[in-house]
């Protein structure tokens, strides 16, 4: 199974516009889905079932491939319901359509995919239901730190975590005993074994990278940076002064500079092919990524491993998430109930183990503990038990990171400032950074934002 790409992602401005001024043309006090879900009587789990025994009929707008066996599975236990399993685009092509259906007032989806970076925007723009009311602060518990964060704002919950993304680097390890290079542990160790190899042989890279978002971002994260600032419409963005961000730029440059990683954008052709042949050696990516190499590398079966985050120090222990979606439940949806029972089968009952056994990496401490899941072997990797890495991973995510209210905007215009410094070197990383603060300012204060 491939498991679409779950980072960075663009929507064009004019859904953050229309979110951002409905958010901000609030008032004082509790607003928005969260103050719909607060004024109403909280759903018990008997009007839950009382619901599913009625039945009726739900659309849920998703790409996540694994979610087919789940409704099938679904509806099979409660025949009485019928769900409407829908791709209405992946990422920013769903979000535009589920934003022009909301402001049309008509074909609103019962439940949603939505990243966790693009989750906060539908917040604020008062679009998806506060889930508090359905009993869903009962669950802080059944997910891991870096999810549950992610659909929380305030005392509300906007969705339930569906899968994380925590970091690991995947390596090939034919590539890594050739040119005897050890398995870096830090990111100083990382830089030497990208000049290493590039020396050894000019046509292989540590890495590609020709600037993204979602991969800065995250990286900034693992640094201990937190460049943003958010408490409901007031807004910081600060990249000049973090020292996570620095951090990571004072590291990355170097590989930019040196001209040590591949000038190869993620996903296309080129990359498939580097990872396959040898010449993209590694990949510091989230927890989803081995569906991808196992569907989208076939040549590279049996020589990739993979290995815990590089440190920023020597015997750290600090990763970030990259990627990862939510269940959330439109608040202009006609069905809440049987939306919120379906979720929570997807995302906390069954359906986590149907999604897990067809490859998806999960958000729940439960299956994550597990030793049938811990204890996979990988023919891929060798027989490696990939899940082991991946699992501490996740209990190592550094805490209090934010994204903007407005982060799929943000990232749209990542390669138009960022992006220089890849392109041509007419800019440092801190630089770029920098001028994608000053763009992110701007927008901010366009759409009423309080700007800190």
């Amino acid at each position: 199974m491939t498991i679409t790409r779950r980072s960075a992602l663009l929507l064009g401005a004019a859904l953050s516009v229309s979110l951002v001024t409905t958010a901000c043309g609030s008032s004082g006090g509790e607003s928005g889905a969260g103050a719909t879900a607060a004024q109403s009587a909280a759903v018990s789990d008997a009007d839950l079932q009382a619901a599913l025994d009625a039945g009726g009929s739900i659309t849920v707008w998703a790409w996540e491939p694994t979610l087919k066996q789940v409704v099938g599975d679904f509806q099979a236990k409660y025949p009485k319901v019928k769900v409407n399993l829908v791709n209405a685009g992946t990422g920013n092509d769903q979000y535009t359509a589920l934003q022009n259906a909301i402001k049309a007032g008509s074909g609103v989806p019962d439940v949603a995919q939505i990243e966790y970076y693009a989750l906060p925007q539908f917040t604020l723009g008062k679009s998806v239901t506060d889930l508090a009311a359905y009993g869903a602060g009962k669950l802080d518990a059944t997910f891991t730190p870096g999810p549950w964060n992610a659909v929380r704002s305030g005392s509300g919950i906007y969705g339930l975590p569906m899968d994380s993304g925590p970091m690991a680097l995947f390596y090939n390890k034919d590539v890594f005993d050739k040119h005897k290079i050890a398995v870096p542990t830090t990111w100083e160790e990382y830089i030497a074994a990208a000049k290493k190899l590039h020396e050894a042989d000019p046509k292989a890279y540590i890495t590609n990278d020709t600037g993204e978002a979602g991969f800065t971002t995250s990286m900034i994260w693992q640094a201990g940076g937190k460049p943003y600032q958010v408490d409901g419409t007031k807004v910081g963005v600060d990249f000049a002064a973090d020292p996570g961000t620095q951090k990571f730029t004072a590291a990355w440059q170097q590989l930019v500079s040196g001209k040590l990683v591949a000038p190869i954008s993620s996903w296309s052709d080129a990359w498939y092919k580097g990872l396959g042949d040898g010449t993209i050696a590694t990949l510091v990516i989230g927890a989803w990524m081995p569906a991808n190499l196992e569907s989208g590398v076939k040549a590279g079966a049996g020589k990739w491993r993979v290995a815990p985050m590089p440190q920023w120090e020597s015997g750290g222990k600090a990763t970030a998430e990259n990627g990862g979606s939510s269940l959330a439940i439109p608040e202009a949806g006609a069905n809440k109930k049987l939306a919120y029972a379906f979720a929570k089968y997807a995302n906390v009952d069954e359906g986590v183990q149907t999604r897990v056994d067809g490859g998806a990496f999960p958000a729940t401490t439960a299956q994550l503990n597990a030793p049938a899941f811990t204890g996979k072997e990988f023919p891929y990797f060798g027989g490696q038990k990939v899940n082991e890495v991946l699992a501490e991973s996740a209990s190592q995510v550094v805490s209090g990171w934010s994204y903007l209210p407005y982060q799929v905007y943000a990232n749209s215009v990542f390669n138009d400032t960022v992006g220089k410094a890849y392109v041509d070197g007419s800019v440092t990383l801190q630089d770029g950074l920098k001028a994608w603060q000053d763009a992110s300012v701007k927008y901010g204060q366009e759409q009423g934002f309080s700007i800190g």
